[in-house]
């Protein structure tokens, strides 16, 4: 149960968004308010949520909330923390989702003394099936940071980690959900391909990955196990893994989590 009042969002995207259902979802009595500077998107967040306040001022927002939750661009970041600085005290803990940016950059922005914790959620936590991990600045308590991974655990799964592996997480659960949902359309392709008709190769393809998915999480067993248990001596999926280990299969998504990670350290200016 979360004990705050106040939460304000910074920026109203898809991630904000996503935070808002779990804490509309799970959290009664706690209050919202978001801003956003797009006259669009306030409507369509008013529209989502008649009981969160919506307003176009940064700084509005920021002041009136206990919690403040920078859901911004990382290249937003130094032009939004000046217009912050002024309305954000060390009695507010500052949450920051950017990719790439260091609780120290933050701090150096903002009052001394101010509390932030990072963050790095990801998309599925619009489903309540997100993954997040959490890690505190040099001034946030174990107390803040136990606070903001309850906030996260309201869209999904929150674990702590040090700060210095977040680029890490950025790259493999972060981004991790544009990499399903790819492996999810080329293996409808190829049901399509083999003649399946377009829409139960997509529905099939989908219930694959989240059954296997969700054998791995409820079952605690090594994913190599549970690959062993489907693939029987010259049987068809043994044919299948021969193409995919001849075709760089594991060897390609580990690249692509560390091109993301690289990416995350570049925003950082590491």
């Amino acid at each position: 149960m979360l004990t705050l009042r106040k939460i304000a969002f910074i920026g109203g995207g898809n991630m904000a968004e996503a935070i808002m259902r779990g804490l509309v979802r799970e959290a009664g009595g706690v209050e919202i308010c978001v801003a956003e500077i797009s006259p669009k998107r306030r409507d369509e967040l008013t529209a989502l949520f008649p009981n969160v306040r919506v307003v176009g001022d940064a700084a509005e927002a920021a002041e009136w909330g206990e919690v403040v939750i920078l859901a911004i661009k990382p290249q937003q970041a130094e032009s939004v923390l000046a217009l912050l600085e002024p309305v954000i005290t060390p009695d507010k803990l500052v949450i920051s989702i950017m990719a790439g940016i260091p609780s120290a950059k933050i701090e150096a922005n903002l009052t001394p003394g101010c509390r932030v914790i990072r963050a790095m959620p990801n998309t599925p936590a619009l489903i309540g099936a997100g993954a997040t991990a959490v890690c505190s600045g040099r001034t946030a308590s174990s107390d803040d940071l136990d606070l903001a991974r309850r906030i996260f655990a309201l869209t999904g799964t929150a674990l702590s980690v040090e700060e210095k592996l977040m680029d890490a997480v950025t790259g493999l659960s972060g981004s991790g959900p544009a990499y399903v949902f790819t492996f999810i359309e080329a293996l409808a392709d190829a049901g399509v391909k083999n003649g399946l008709p377009r829409d139960v190769a997509a529905r099939l393809a989908a219930q694959t990955v989240l059954g296997a998915a969700r054998m791995v999480v409820e079952t605690g067993e090594h994913p190599a196990l549970l690959k062993e248990k489907v693939t029987s001596p010259g049987g068809t999926t043994i044919a299948a893994l021969h193409a995919l280990e001849s075709g760089s299969f594991r060897g390609v998504v580990m690249n692509a989590v560390e091109a993301a990670c690289l990416r995350s350290k570049e925003l950082a200016g590491k």
